[in-house]
């Protein structure tokens, strides 16, 4: 019999570009345009200047690339630089409660640059890096698809966030290696072996603070990276590191049910159309939905009161000292705010101005939280019947009048008819490259991107997101 991990092996190393669905091709460039934009949107913050100076410092054997930037780096580097410029904006898809693509993207374009892989190997890497990510956060909690798996997951909340993610980066750096079954098998139990997770992970108070969020990609996709190079060559690994029940907290059933013949990635994927935590998008959704309707400004409202969710209901994030773009994320007030005052969405809610501008600073004290039982019992029912659902209430007073808005699912969430178009990750993206790229690059980008099954190596792509 078949171990977990002999089945992953199995899943990456033999799915071929063929068996992917077309409409899985689409999803995964639209996933990579976002991931990319965001990345080189971040380039023009403190955080992601760090983050490329460290790449640059690392250095190695120059055969992958820093996004938006003309030198080249080691593999490894390139992946640990790209994925903290891809987490800075908190602005990129979440596929199971979390930023599963920034442990899987980072890792695979690295090694398609360096290894001269294809557009579609690359296309087919990701699809195959997320899916097993993604099921691995089914077995754990992190993504749900039935009801059972929604009380399961409220009365044995999951922990450690994005840990599962680093097997789908491992097997996408992998496939890209080419790897056969024995040496894939070994790379996904040496990254078992590599996942760093922090102590923080389950406590959000602790990814307000400093350039760190409740997990650091960056550091986890070397360990993707170099867990894949280390079985190119023969390392080997504990091949049955997803196979002790006694060691592992989850419903490993879950895992290898259908695997490679149904896809469940794109199951509960959102993108994101603000920069900030996804928890509060649905309260914002219902909050934007009013103001541009009523076409209400700043100065006419008097109070907003969110009803939300247990998640959103926190007022633990409503100070007003934004101390750095993580507390600005997770500042409900503070977006609300950014909202009302039509701030363009994007790298400018975290410029320096914006988190001191006196005007959004002094509106956020008009947002508060308003604590329905009956409400949230409401949400709970709701989520458990259907686990996609994310129900929110919010009111506006204003003009002696007061603006319900109440909603069930948020703008980007795949499965709705408010889902993500191409076109509003093409819009998207090039706003993103704008500080970064030039015009005709940015043209060019965008035609490369969606075309990506159609080029030869993944340099050309490349040479059209660096300087």
């Amino acid at each position: 019999m078949r171990t977990i991990t002999q089945e992953l092996a199995e899943f990456a190393v033999e799915t071929k570009f063929e068996d992917l669905p077309a409409s899985i091709v689409e999803e995964i460039k639209k996933i990579l345009i976002e991931f990319i934009g965001v990345g080189l949107a971040a380039l023009s913050t403190d955080k992601g200047k760090l983050a490329a100076a460290l790449g640059r410092r690392l250095g190695g054997p120059p055969e992958s690339s820093i996004i938006g930037l003309g030198d080249k780096v080691s593999a490894s580097s390139a992946a640990l630089a790209n994925g903290e410029l891809m987490i800075t904006l908190d602005y990129c898809p979440n596929m199971s409660f979390g930023h599963d693509g920034l442990f899987i993207i980072p890792p695979a374009m690295a090694i398609a640059e360096s290894a001269g892989a294809s557009g579609k190997d690359l296309i087919l890497a990701i699809a195959v890096g997320c899916e097993i990510s993604s099921r691995l956060a089914r077995a754990a909690r992190w993504h749900t698809l039935t009801s059972e798996e929604v009380r399961k997951a409220i009365n044995n909340p999951p922990k450690d966030k994005n840990a599962h993610s680093a097997f789908g980066g491992a097997a996408a750096a992998g496939k890209l290696l080419n790897l056969d079954r024995e040496r894939m098998l070994h790379a996904l139990g040496i990254v078992g072996r590599h996942i760093g997770t922090s102590l923080s992970a389950g406590q959000r108070e602790a990814g307000m603070r400093g350039m760190t969020k409740y997990v650091v990609p960056g550091w986890q996709n070397t360990g993707s990276v170099i867990s894949a190079l280390l079985a190119e060559m023969g390392y080997l690994g504990d091949t049955t590191v997803l196979d002790d029940p006694k060691r592992l907290d989850w419903t490993p059933d879950y895992i290898t049910s259908d695997l490679g013949k149904k896809w469940i990635f794109n199951h509960q994927l959102h993108y994101k159309p603000y920069p900030c935590c996804g928890g509060f998008h649905n309260n914002l959704d219902c909050f934007y939905n009013i103001i541009e309707q009523n076409n209400l400004t700043p100065g006419e409202i008097e109070q907003v009161k969110i009803f939300g969710s247990w998640f959103t209901q926190s007022p633990k994030g409503a100070k007003k000292d934004i101390e750095g773009i993580y507390a600005a994320q997770f500042n409900q007030q503070y977006n609300f705010s950014l909202l009302a005052h039509r701030v363009r969405r994007g790298v400018e809610w975290v410029d320096p101005d914006t988190m001191k501008n006196p005007a959004i600073l002094s509106f956020m004290d008009k947002v508060i939280f308003y604590a329905d039982p009956d409400f949230a019992r409401k949400a709970e029912t709701a989520r458990i019947e259907d686990p996609r659902v994310r129900p929110s209430r919010v009111e506006i007073t204003a003009r002696g009048k007061v603006f319900p808005s109440e909603i069930k699912f948020r703008r980007g969430d795949t499965f709705t008819n408010l889902s993500w178009t191409q076109e509003d990750a093409v819009h998207k993206f090039q706003h993103n490259a704008e500080r970064i790229l030039t015009g005709s690059k940015i043209e060019q980008a965008t035609k490369v991107l969606l075309n990506l099954e159609g080029i030869n190596e993944v340099s050309q792509l490349i040479n059209e997101i660096t300087l």
